[in-house]
C-alpha cells in the first residue's frame, strides 16, 4: 500500500515544475526524518476515543465514535492506515529521481503514437522504474517487519495481541520474559522469512528492461 501511494504521488507531481516537485517531496519526506515517538504521540491524539480528531470528524458526519486502538477489530487497521499515510517519503524521493532520469523522448514518442496516459504509465514508466521499485520494496519489507516503536507506544501489542508483530514479540520475549534463547530463535525465523521474501521479490522484479 505504501509503495502504491509513493508511486501514485510521484507520477502525479512529476508534470509540475521543479520547485513544486521539491515542495511536495519535502512535505512527504518530513515524517521520515521526524522521531517515530513524536509521530506516535500525534496519532494517539488522532485516534483518541474521547477528544481525538478522527472521532470528531465522525461525529460531524453523524457517525458514532469508535475506540480505534481499544478494539482488536480496528487496532491493526488503524496502525496500518497510519503507516501508509506517514510512510513512503523516502520512496517518493527515490522514484522522483528515477523518473527524472527517464528520457523524455520515450513519453513524447508514445504520445505521438496515440498512447493513453494509463498505457504510458503501464508500458513505459513502471518497467523503467523496476530497479528502484525493487529496491524500495525490499527495504520497505524489511522496515515493516522491524516495526516496533509505534506499537510499543500506541498499543503495547494489544488489545488481545491483535497488534503484536514479530519484532514486538521478540522484544517481549527477550527483555520482559528474559528468554533470550527463544528470542534469538524467533529472530532467526524472521531472518529466514525476510530472505525468502527478498528472493521472491528479486524473481518478480529483478528482470532488466531495455527500450
Amino acid at each position: 500500500m505504501w509503495l502504491g501511494k509513493a508511486l501514485l504521488v510521484t507520477v502525479l507531481i512529476y508534470p509540475f515544475r521543479k520547485s513544486i516537485r521539491t515542495f511536495f517531496k519535502a512535505a512527504f519526506y518530513l515524517p521520515h526524518v521526524t522521531s517515530s515517538v513524536i509521530i506516535s504521540m500525534i496519532w494517539l491524539w488522532v485516534f483518541n476515543p474521547n477528544f481525538g480528531l478522527l472521532n470528531y470528524l465522525m461525529t460531524l458526519l453523524g457517525l458514532d465514535p469508535v475506540i480505534w486502538l481499544g478494539r482488536s477489530l480496528t487496532a491493526m487497521p488503524s496502525l496500518i492506515i497510519m503507516q501508509v499515510i506517514m510512510g513512503g517519503g523516502s520512496t517518493i524521493v527515490l522514484l522522483s529521481a528515477a523518473m527524472a532520469s527517464i528520457p523524455e523522448y520515450y513519453f513524447e514518442a508514445a504520445t505521438l503514437e496515440g498512447a493513453s496516459s494509463w498505457a504510458i504509465f503501464r508500458k513505459i514508466t513502471v518497467p523503467l522504474l523496476k530497479p528502484t521499485i525493487l529496491y524500495a520494496l525490499v527495504m520497505g519489507t524489511i522496515a515493516n517487519f522491524q516495526t516496533f516503536s509505534n506499537i510499543y507506544i500506541m498499543t503495547s501489542g494489544g488489545p488481545e495481541f491483535s497488534t503484536t508483530t514479530i519484532a514486538y514479540l521478540i522484544y517481549e520475549t527477550a527483555f520482559e520474559n528474559y528468554n533470550l534463547g527463544l528470542a534469538s530463535a524467533m529472530s532467526m525465523v524472521m531472518f529466514v522469512i525476510l530472505v525468502v521474501l527478498g528472493v521472491i521479490q528479486f524473481k518478480w522484479l529483478g528482470s532488466n528492461v531495455e527500450y
